[in-house]
């Protein structure tokens, strides 16, 4: 910040200012950020479960509804359905001729085959595709148009549309345009209905709904012969069944998707031969309409009338894109004959044909093409993004698992192993050490730890070291001192450089070998120091962490944080002691051997997490580090989400900035390397990795809760916080606490988990960025004391 001097010139800010101002600016953009990754997770997940129809899905299916508002001439006319000048108008296939359609496509497996099959016979088809398929496999659909075949809609998720708002219609017949314009570049004005059949089928709630897409447009197709190879009742039966009677004419229905369908794929030749042997021909529903119209008066008059309702779609709007001029020809604006602009001009020769067999087609253009081809690529994102994360899910669900393992066994053997009756450390430790307490505006806690210090059963030299307070902690730590008669207390002022400069400074003054850090909000229990001091018994241990407790427990907050605290220290700590490698030296409670401080050069102010940093210095420069489960300290911890974000940020992110800065250990050898290819991939793994994909657990449940299985997917997370209720009873009867506090437990990871995660995604983010932060003071109120009964 800008200051002003006594003269009242303005100053330019300082270094730290600039740097906390930069750090300030930074944290509302990079939380967003965070928060837009969560965002565009679920947004993936929930368009990839309406793909998979498990979002907005409906399997309604209407039956034996009255048809009495069906005019009689609909019911008994042929399958083809138009609204000429708002007139039902329906078609039938002239005998000999066969318009063979295929439903519910297209699949990467079946529709390939069925198209082969198709080409080697030069046989058109018709196919109604279902427009979350075309997304999902938008070269199949580009294939079968560039082939000559025809397609049309068959909605977007395959719903009954019988049952579905007008908005829901037009959204089902939209999305699906956009998908065919994406894949292909086309839009079509040929619809058949999921779940419908012949035409005296048609109901008294399905009739408005073909009316509605007639007025726009579109032309419905429906079948008056089913194979009904869904069945799969043979292939003899498939053929038996596709066969139309006397000569007749027919639209076909056959399905290249929606189940196993090689029955159909065996099927489909041998059905073509047997009816081109009996001399039928095979055409595509527009190739239908236009046999008709010309029977009727000539193919032009029949052209311009199909190029009417499809401008009409346009103008409805539920047909994007690409439609014909009203009165003109399908196809491009002078008029060709039923040509569209994939087909050439189709003016002669082969693609004239087949462009008069594809006259639905309409190009799209414009915002249209943009559109769908946005769609295929957001469908492609989360085609490849959720089977990611499904794999992430399984890897984390598995890693969370062997770690709760891991830590049961090995915390187990700890405390079995260090609570025997002849367990020593070696010779007990009797000797005075220093006790560094860092403070900068401690004023309301600074009296409460030294008073709890006072009562140490070891003896001790205290240094105060004040960090540039500007709350008079200096006096208050030296009347407390005076009115508690401790002659071995030390103040030491210095300016504000943080606390690293503090801790290095109280050792520096230390008069001892052996020095105890702990935080200025922090109270010790009487035969905490006493505990601490005794594994340096053992030349080999250089570092020793103690046993820090929440001690404002009682709010909500606080009892979240004393859960993590138990479980993280009588775990945690204990499987990392076991396996030599124990990441962190918490501030609140930790001691070391002085020679071996000024050995690895201090506390560094290279990172966030001085204590992890110089943890990580001690093992790599051959020096154990074991934890001491005796040693207890009361802190403070955050009372607000604020401050606890706060702390839980800047601990997060100086770790990344620990482990980064220590990452040759990974290929040192000796002592380093044995940290850096033990210690350091737990720590990523357990403390990053794991946590930041973490979310997906709680993302998936809830999607499955809501979308699929609200059963299945609530006893699967009971179960998960069951295994977590027991890891914590552990811990808690390791420690000797009350239970109780665990009934918060539930509401934990409802709640304070998920803040915890946002907190490391934020910190991963800061540190892909560049970002730096300063060492952020919080709020105390100086409520905690050395519990009552602890003497």
């Amino acid at each position: 910040m800008t200051t002003t001097s006594s003269r009242g010139r303005r100053r330019a800010p300082s270094r730290i200012g600039r740097a906390a101002g930069k750090a300030a600016a930074l944290q509302k953009p990079r939380v967003i950020l965070a928060l837009l990754l969560l965002l565009a997770l679920t947004s993936v997940m929930l368009l990839d479960g309406y793909l998979r129809a498990e979002v907005g899905g409906d399997q309604r299916v209407r039956t034996g509804a009255s048809s009495s508002k069906v005019p009689d001439k609909v019911i008994d006319g042929g399958p083809i359905l138009t609204f000429r000048g708002g007139q039902a108008t329906t078609m039938s296939v002239p005998d000999k001729t066969i318009a063979l359609t295929f439903d519910d496509g297209p699949n990467p497996t079946w529709t390939p085959q069925v198209l082969a099959i198709l080409e080697e016979y030069d046989v058109p088809g018709t196919f109604f595709v279902v427009g979350s398929m075309v997304s999902r496999y938008p070269g199949i659909v580009k294939d079968m148009v560039d082939q000559g075949n025809e397609v049309g809609i068959h909605t977007f998720t395959h719903v009954d549309l019988s049952y579905q708002s007008d908005a829901r219609v037009t959204r089902e017949m939209t999305q699906t345009q956009l998908a065919l314009a994406g894949a292909a570049g086309i839009t079509t004005t040929l619809f058949r209905a999921p779940y419908s059949s012949e035409a005296d089928a048609i109901d008294n709630y399905s009739w408005p709904v073909y009316k509605e897409l007639g007025e726009d447009g579109y032309t419905s197709v429906f079948v008056d012969t089913d194979s009904d190879d869904w069945k799969r009742p043979g292939v003899s039966k498939i053929i038996k069944w596709a066969t139309p009677e006397d000569g007749k004419g027919a639209s076909v229905l056959f399905h290249d998707a929606g189940g196993e369908r090689s029955q159909t794929i065996e099927a489909l030749p041998k059905y073509i031969e047997k009816m081109k042997a009996a001399g039928y021909t095979f055409t595509t529903i527009s190739g239908v309409i236009e046999e008709q119209n010309g029977a009727a008066g000539g193919s032009r008059a029949g052209a311009t009338a199909g190029a009417s309702a499809g401008a009409s779609a346009g103008a409805a709007g539920t047909q994007p894109g690409g439609t014909a001029p009203s009165g003109e020809a399908p196809g491009n604006a002078e008029g060709d004959a039923g040509g569209n602009g994939n087909s050439g001009n189709g003016n002669s020769g082969a693609a004239g044909i087949a462009s008069r067999l594809q006259a639905a087609h309409r190009e799209a253009t414009g915002v249209t093409l943009y559109e769908g081809k946005a769609l295929i690529a957001a469908v492609a994102l989360a085609e490849w993004t959720v089977p990611a994360l499904s794999v992430g899910l399984m890897v984390v669900g598995v890693a969370v698992m062997g770690r709760f393992g891991m830590m049961l066994i090995l915390a187990r053997r700890h405390y079995r192993q260090r609570n025997k009756r002849r367990f020593s450390w070696g010779p007990t430790v009797t000797r005075p050490v220093s006790v560094i307490v860092p403070a900068y505006n401690e004023k309301e806690c600074i009296a409460n730890t030294l008073e709890s210090l006072a009562k140490s059963t070891h003896p001790i030299e205290i240094i105060v070291v004040d960090d540039g307070s500007t709350d008079n902690t200096s006096e208050i730590s030296r009347e407390a001192a005076r009115a508690l008669g401790m002659t071995n207390v030390r103040v030491i002022r210095q300016e504000n450089a943080g606390k690293p400069a503090a801790l290095n400074n109280g050792v520096r003054n230390a008069s001892y070998d052996i020095v105890v850090m702990m935080d200025g909000d922090t109270v010790f229990e009487p035969d905490a120091v006493h505990q601490l001091v005794q594994p340096f018994a053992n030349p080999k241990v250089g570092a020793v962490a103690g046993n820090a407790k929440v001690g404002n427990r009682d709010t909500i907050i606080g009892a979240w944080q004393h859960i993590e605290y138990v479980m993280g220290f009588n775990l945690d700590r204990r499987m990392y002691d076991l396996l030599r490698c124990m990441p962190t030296i918490p501030g609140a409670i930790g001691a070391f051997r002085r020679d071996a401080v000024l050995e690895v050069g201090g506390m560094s102010e290279d990172t966030l997490a001085e204590d992890t940093d110089i943890t990580i210095a001690m093992h790599r420069a051959g020096w154990q580090v074991v934890y001491q489960e005796h040693a207890r300290a009361w802190t403070e911890a955050p009372g607000s989400l604020k401050q606890l974000w706060s702390q839980r940020y800047r601990w997060s992110y100086g770790t990344m900035q620990a482990l980064w800065k220590h990452r040759k250990s990974l290929t040192d050898k000796g002592p380093s390397g044995r940290f850096g290819r033990v210690g350091m991939p737990l720590v990523v793994i357990f403390q990053i990795i794991t946590p930041v994909f973490a979310p997906l657990i709680d993302v998936f449940t809830v999607y499955s809760m809501i979308f699929i299985d609200f059963k299945a997917a609530l006893l699967a997370w009971l179960a998960v916080l069951g295994v977590q209720l027991f890891c914590a009873a552990y811990a808690f009867r390791l420690d000797r606490e009350k239970y109780r506090y665990l009934l918060m437990m539930p509401l934990q990871q409802l709640a304070y988990r998920q803040m915890m995660y946002l907190v490391l995604i934020h910190s991963c983010i800061t540190a892909l960025t560049g970002g730096r932060l300063r060492w952020q003071k919080l709020k105390r109120t100086g409520e905690v004391g050395t519990p009552a009964g602890v003497s």
